[in-house]
């Protein structure tokens, strides 16, 4: 059971570390309070001062290509930094082939965000639930709970940054991101990304 945390002590750590009130509310609450455990949690995590930076212009970087096995998906994605020094950084071209290497395998995922995703993709999809026959003679208090959940389901499909990390199930790719922010300490984002599916726009006559 999660102990009660004050917005005092949120605020408090956040002024010291730079992460998101809610990571700094995470972290306290796994703490039972802590401080100090808090703050080192939050630090191995990556969060402590990714969100100050993530502020900051980031013009440099790379465009990294991915090709998977057999040539019949290929993607590429464009990564940004802010100096040209940190793009010549291994870790932060690992970083920019893991992440081509997820856009690959995750099918679903077509926006970098929640945010991204267009307002009448989300009514579509809102319409398509609410006649579910399943929940069709539900009360519409219910039908409008499971139908939020299931719509929040689909969005982080479809989301990249919410996307479990291929090679730690333990994170998603925001929290990878972050993790490197603090690493390389300049800003990094993700500009843009497309991905190739062999014969995926191609009619059989």
């Amino acid at each position: 059971m999660n102990i009660q945390i004050s917005a005092h002590n949120v605020k408090e750590l956040r002024n010291k570390t730079g992460a998101g009130m809610m990571d700094c509310k995470k972290a306290l609450q796994a703490s039972e309070g802590n401080m100090e455990i808090a703050i080192e949690t939050l630090r191995k995590k990556g969060l402590a001062s990714a969100d100050k930076k993530s502020t900051r212009i980031a013009a440099e970087g790379i465009i990294e290509s991915y090709i998977h096995i057999g040539s019949r998906i290929g993607v590429l994605i464009e990564l940004n930094c802010e100096t040209d020094f940190v793009a010549r950084r291994i870790e932060f071209r690992k970083l920019a082939k893991d992440l081509a290497m997820q856009i690959a395998a995750c099918q679903n995922v077509s926006y970098l965000s929640i945010s991204d995703i267009p307002k009448n993709l989300i009514d579509y999809e809102t319409r398509i639930e609410l006649a579910k026959e399943d929940i069709i003679n539900k009360p519409n208090k219910v039908k409008d709970q499971i139908v939020k959940g299931r719509i929040d389901k689909r969005l982080k499909e479809i989301s990249l940054l919410n996307q479990t990390f291929i090679k730690d199930p333990n994170i998603i790719i925001e929290d990878l991101i972050k993790q490197h922010i603090a690493l390389l300490g300049e800003n990094i984002k993700i500009s843009r990304f497309q991905k190739f599916v062999l014969g995926e726009n191609i009619e059989n006559n």
